[in-house]
């Protein structure tokens, strides 16, 4: 199974670019887009509705243009959930979690720590409720996929320029720690699990800096699983050199 994340920073603009053709080529089974900027009714039906796929849409509640994920998938899960239970978050459009008969697929669009004190805020907390949220999953019993942008790189070989952002949002002290606190429940960062000494592999790259020319970079989007499903992934990639957004797709190969 062929799972894609994508953050395209607003589908329609991404449309025009003609990724879908590079999508359809791909051919993925799973394909989870964020920050899409759009209501499904903005979309064409192509988009809307995807030759193949069943399509799930969670569009930001509060304004047009904001926020926003998708997936299209081959296999119609169980069931499919547009939230985390708690209105201030659910309503940014940020979440969709998909149960399938071996694994639930979570679809996240977290939130940025900037624009001041009370985004960061808004960010530790909605890290918290989804922490909770796929530890009860793991209680249960479910195995956990988790993909999309966290908006935080992990490690100082995660991003180019970590001493210069050790004060920016993206790679704060306590954004950092969240993910240290994921680990130790168990998940499992796919990437750095496969590949732990890895260099200059990035995933997103500012555009006003053309940053992206210089590798200039951050790995902030991530394939997370369960320790227990770790044994199903055969791969994992970051498609570095597939453009249409300010992130590149990173694609998660189950066995």
């Amino acid at each position: 199974m062929r799972i894609i994340s994508w953050n395209v920073n607003g589908i329609r603009a991404w449309y025009k670019k003609d990724k879908l053709d590079w999508v359809i080529q791909y051919d993925p089974d799973i394909f989870c887009l964020q920050e899409t900027k759009a209501h499904p009714e903005q979309l064409p039906e192509e988009l809307k509705n995807l030759h193949g796929y069943f399509s799930y849409f969670s569009s930001s509640q509060l304004k047009k243009g904001y926020s926003g994920v998708a997936v299209y998938t081959k296999v119609e899960p169980e069931k499919v959930e547009y939230g985390m239970g708690v209105e201030k978050f659910d309503q940014e459009g940020r979440f969709l979690a998909l149960y399938f008969k071996n694994f639930v697929l979570i679809n996240c669009y977290f939130p940025n720590g900037g624009m001041g004190p009370h985004r960061l805020e808004y960010k530790m907390e909605f890290y918290e409720t989804f922490l909770k949220f796929i530890k009860k999953l793991e209680k249960q019993g479910s195995n956990v996929v988790f993909c999309g942008d966290v908006n935080t790189a992990h490690k100082e070989i995660d991003l180019a320029r970590p001493k210069q952002n050790e004060k920016n949002t993206g790679f704060l002290p306590e954004e950092r720690a969240w993910i240290d606190k994921v680990i130790q429940n168990n998940f499992v960062d796919v990437y750095r699990v496969l590949y732990p000494e890895k260099l200059d592999t990035y995933t997103y790259w500012d555009m006003k800096t053309v940053a992206r020319d210089r590798n200039v970079g951050w790995r902030i989007d991530y394939f997370f699983v369960s320790q227990d499903f770790v044994k199903q992934v055969d791969d994992i990639k970051i498609l570095g050199d597939v453009y249409g957004s300010d992130h590149c797709p990173i694609v998660l190969e189950l066995k």
